[in-house]
């Protein structure tokens, strides 16, 4: 397939091949725990939702009404993940790939679309082997709508993931830094050691988990 990184060049093609535009994207590859979120979104065309843009570039607020809106209005669009085990089972990228084929299959399943009918585009350089026709396309969530939504969708399910936990582990501030490794993160990773939500193929977390075993009283 040409790689076409254009939305305008995207969607002619998709138009003159009769296929339907998923867009896809994930949240979580760099935090220290909790697992790695992928969105999927197949949007009406024209696209209805105005202020989709990357979810990097919003505010929490307007990440949260975009989303509601994106679950109202568009076709279908699903979220998915791959565990904190399968992450240090697989690795992050694979786990990530893996999330998005979980989201893409959602979608498929709610719209009854056959693989063959569709056209994926996902946001990066990566594609997982999955079996449908696909583009990759760099900074994709800053150009095609589709791709914006489910970065917004990756993005609050992955926040409220951390909310969430932040009330089982209140000691780590999960709904402040959101996993990630902020100072402040390693500080209290440092301080309380690693629970069974972070990752342990990651490397602060396994010198944590390290230095636990030197020290049984830690």
């Amino acid at each position: 397939m040409a790689r076409f990184q254009e939305w305008s060049e995207i969607q002619a093609h998709a138009a003159q091949l009769g296929l339907q535009v998923i867009g896809v994207d994930e949240a979580g590859r760099g935090p220290l725990c909790g697992p790695v979120v992928a969105g999927a979104a197949l949007l009406n065309q024209p696209n209805t939702i105005d202020g989709l843009a990357c979810s990097k570039t919003l505010t929490a607020k307007k990440r949260d009404t975009l989303a509601s809106a994106i679950h109202e209005h568009a076709k279908a669009c699903a979220v998915a993940h791959a565990t904190v085990e399968e992450i240090d089972r697989l690795n992050i990228l694979q786990a990530s790939l893996l999330a998005m084929w979980r989201a893409v299959d959602s979608v498929l399943a709610q719209t009854g679309l056959k693989p063959e009918q569709c056209l994926i585009v996902v946001d990066g350089n990566k594609l997982p082997k999955w079996p449908y026709q696909a583009l990759a396309v760099v900074k994709g969530d800053t150009k095609i709508p589709a791709i914006s939504a489910a970065s917004i969708l990756a993005k609050v399910a992955r926040d409220e993931w951390c909310k969430t936990h932040a009330l089982q582990y209140p000691q780590y501030e999960l709904d402040v830094h959101m996993g990630y490794p902020t100072a402040r993160h390693m500080a209290l990773l440092r301080e309380h050691g690693a629970t069974q939500v972070h990752r342990k193929s990651f490397r602060p977390v396994r010198e944590a988990l390290e230095r636990a075993q030197q020290n049984p009283s830690f």
